[in-house]
């Protein structure tokens, strides 16, 4: 595995461990692993850190449980990874901390939504639809429904691997448009309603190309980089041909073998890597609520 090359400054570390803490990694699944004592609002070592890095690296997906962290406190755990985007959807950022994207169906005292209700309703890798997409994300959960709301993460370097060789090689080279709105109305669970997007907030996310498979920037794996959600075409195929490529990829990209489902437990925080995965909320009764708080790293350009 290549190095540990985290964005934060090390040297604001303390150099030995502060916190005791166990890795496990799931059992049966083909990634994840949940991190055990660990308490994410606290101050970590640098060698802590790089354990947890490591580990991130490696299963893709990290479960912090029993998470009782405040949103600054999230936040601040965040940042040790990276620079923090912010969402286009201003309205579902949390008041005083736009760092935070709230996805809820909760309304408010005037019937307002709290958060985005719908979010991550198709398959799709966070914010691919920039030129500098998300490393990666973390998701808190502050209100979980009683039936439902799971998340569905599919291993996309695992997913190129298993192609046939011809199809590697037919890939090799291709680049892809993503586009934030290419599935933006299209409801999936429920009825959740989205607004209108400003012309301001359409500049903000014009449509971009990234290649089809990209290799990770500090593992050297290559994986899959499209999605239902936001990959639209192939460039330089015609358009039939662009689509019957792109849904071989998709259906193929969430074949089970390649799936771990989490099942959220309170105060789960999870962590996973989006230059790897692709994933899926897989919704839950509009009556129940759920609240969930994100934070998203930004990445490097794919190649």
């Amino acid at each position: 595995m290549a190095s540990v090359k985290p964005v934060s400054v090390l040297s604001d570390f303390p150099v030995q461990s502060v916190q005791s803490f166990e890795i496990c990694p799931f059992k049966d699944e083909v990634l994840g692993a949940e991190v055990l004592g660990l308490d994410t609002g606290s101050v970590l070592g640098l060698e802590d850190f790089t354990r947890i890095y490591r580990a991130f690296l490696r299963y893709k997906v990290l479960v912090f449980r029993n998470q009782s962290i405040t949103p600054e406190q999230q936040v601040r755990f965040s940042r040790l990874f990276g620079e923090l985007q912010i969402h286009v959807l201003r309205q579902f950022l949390l008041p005083g901390r736009p760092e935070v994207f709230v996805i809820s169906n909760i309304l408010d005292e005037r019937h307002q939504p709290v958060g985005l209700g719908d979010a991550g309703k198709f398959w799709h890798s966070d914010l691919s639809y920039k030129a500098l997409p998300s490393m990666g994300a973390m998701l808190h959960a502050r209100t979980l429904p009683e039936d439902g709301g799971d998340t569905l993460f599919a291993d996309q370097q695992l997913a190129y691997e298993r192609l046939p060789e011809p199809v590697q090689r037919r890939l090799d080279g291709l680049q892809a448009n993503h586009s934030y709105t290419a599935t933006y109305h299209q409801p999936r669970h429920g009825d959740h309603w989205r607004p209108v997007l400003t012309s301001a907030q359409l500049e903000e996310v014009k449509e971009v190309l990234h290649p089809v498979v990209r290799t990770h920037p500090e593992t050297g794996r290559k994986g899959l980089f499209v999605s239902e959600s936001f990959t639209t075409r192939i460039e330089g195929l015609v358009d039939e041909e662009s689509r019957r490529l792109l849904d071989q990829l998709f259906a193929h990209s969430i074949r089970p073998e390649f799936i771990y489902r989490h099942r959220w437990q309170e105060h789960d925080l999870l962590f996973w890597d989006n230059r790897a995965l692709i994933h899926l909320a897989t919704g839950c009764p509009d009556h129940l609520p759920r609240r969930m708080h994100r934070t998203t790293i930004q990445g490097d350009a794919p190649f």
